[in-house]
């Protein structure tokens, strides 16, 4: 059996060093996670002539490293309570978007300088910071030593790694063009977390006001308008001096409060119906089409998810696949339901000799150019073509990004506008009234 030194911290942050034979590494990945050991590195020891001759001083059973592991190498430096906490913390890290986009990136790098995949895992492994990360790339790389691909491994960790890059992995794996694929996995990671703090950038600060003009609306009509109200039967004013709309938006508010749990569990379960019919086939379909139709957002989807696509069948093509086969890999970079329906009556068409193309054109969701560039690159040079077309569809993306950084903030400043004029209406106009004077003469006239 093959010998690994392993390095791991158990659950009370303490480090464990030792060595132990065992069928393989991904074998013993799990043993060590199942007993609640997370793997740090894992290194198979060089073997030599003499050893087989030699009885071997470690234990041979992982099983029994693991029941020692409590007395065998461990750091004997007496832990500080923040010490406790600080490997506690390391030991709960989670996987960020900033840990994959650098896994994604150095990954691409030494595939670029010519590392093999275990070379390069190995690599990133050992400057990887994030302790968590690193046991899960301690698996990839295992499972890359017994000899799977890195996308099956990787859909074991689906809560780490997205779907898209899973299979742009597993497209680059298939196509023998992992280096390609991961550039183009680095660029949507990127383009990715851009739109994101784009968009948090125009939403999050528009939301707080939104939020902070409904809490004064409240408050003010809930406690500053009464407040004033019964300043002013004190001095004698008549009980009409708050307008009418103010009088009845406070009763509204005052009936919600009483009845808050009624239009609550109406809402819960409306929201309830909503996400029980969005998990059906049918209802998937819809929401996908609704994401690919909705205002602002849904023309972007659709181009991104289309790029997408033709990014991989060009990549694939490249590599000598037919159109059949590039669109049947292909298709897994996508999870949209729609486009998937698209792509299946594609592959549908190409069996029955006509062409693929059509049902992206009667879908009426890509544009006469996107459908004419890959008619004429049918007719001529369908990669060159389709290379034109990426870039083409990068342009469009990028200009439908700078719309929805213009357009977003426009729509967002109505919706608090609207709420900050109604705020003035119900409470301001109302509490100025009064304080200059309606009300002095109400009571000069009595």
């Amino acid at each position: 059996m093959p010998t690994y030194i392993y390095k791991a911290v158990d659950k009370y942050g303490r480090i464990v060093r030792n060595k132990v034979e065992e069928g393989n590494k991904l074998t013993l990945i799990r043993k060590l996670k199942a007993n609640e050991l997370a793997p740090i590195t894992i290194r198979q020891t060089i073997a030599r002539k003499f050893q087989s001759q030699k009885k071997k001083k470690n234990i041979n059973n992982v099983q029994e490293i693991i029941k020692a592991s409590g007395v065998s190498k461990i750091q004997t430096k007496k832990m500080t309570p923040v010490d406790t906490v600080k490997s506690y913390f390391a030991m709960q890290q989670k996987v960020t978007e900033r840990d994959l986009v650098i896994f994604a990136q150095n990954f691409y790098l030494l595939k670029k300088a010519n590392f093999n995949n275990v070379h390069a895992l190995s690599t990133i492994i050992d400057s990887t910071e994030n302790i968590a990360f690193a046991g899960i790339l301690e698996d990839i790389l295992a499972g890359v030593e017994a000899g799977d691909y890195m996308y099956k491994t990787m859909e074991y960790y689906s809560n780490v790694f997205p779907y898209i890059f899973v299979n742009m992995i597993r497209v680059g794996e298939l196509s023998g063009s992992l280096e390609n694929s991961l550039k183009q996995a680095v660029e949507y990671l990127d383009n990715s977390t851009a739109i994101t703090k784009k968009i948090k950038g125009i939403l999050i600060p528009n939301i707080a006001q939104f939020v902070l003009l409904i809490a004064m609306l409240f408050a003010g009509t809930l406690y500053a308008l009464p407040s004033v109200q019964n300043v002013l039967n004190e001095l004698g004013a008549s009980k009409d001096v708050i307008p009418a709309r103010t009088l009845r938006f406070q009763a509204f508010l005052n009936g919600f409060l009483k009845w808050w749990p009624i239009p609550t569990v109406i809402l819960a379960g409306i929201i309830l119906v909503i996400v029980l019919y969005v998990q059906t086939p049918k209802g998937k379909y819809k929401f996908h089409y609704f994401k690919y139709t909705m205002p602002i957002f849904g023309k972007l989807n659709f181009s991104l998810d289309f790029s997408r696509l033709m990014k991989a069948m060009l990549l694939n093509l490249r590599n000598g696949m037919r159109i059949q086969d590039a669109l049947e890999v292909s298709k897994n970079v996508i999870n949209n339901y729609v486009m998937l329906s698209i792509i299946e009556n594609a592959l549908n068409n190409i069996l029955i000799g006509e062409s693929w193309i059509d049902p992206f054109e009667k879908s009426g969701l890509a544009s006469s150019m996107i459908i004419e560039m890959l008619k004429i690159g049918m007719q001529t040079d369908l990669p060159e073509m389709m290379d034109k077309l990426v870039e083409y569809m990068e342009i469009d993306i990028n200009n439908t990004i700078e719309k929805i950084t213009i357009v977003l903030p426009q729509v967002m400043y109505t919706i608090v506008g609207a709420v900050l004029i109604f705020f003035v209406v119900i409470v301001l106009v109302p509490m100025i009234q009064i304080y200059f004077g309606n009300f002095l003469f109400d009571i000069y006239l009595k």
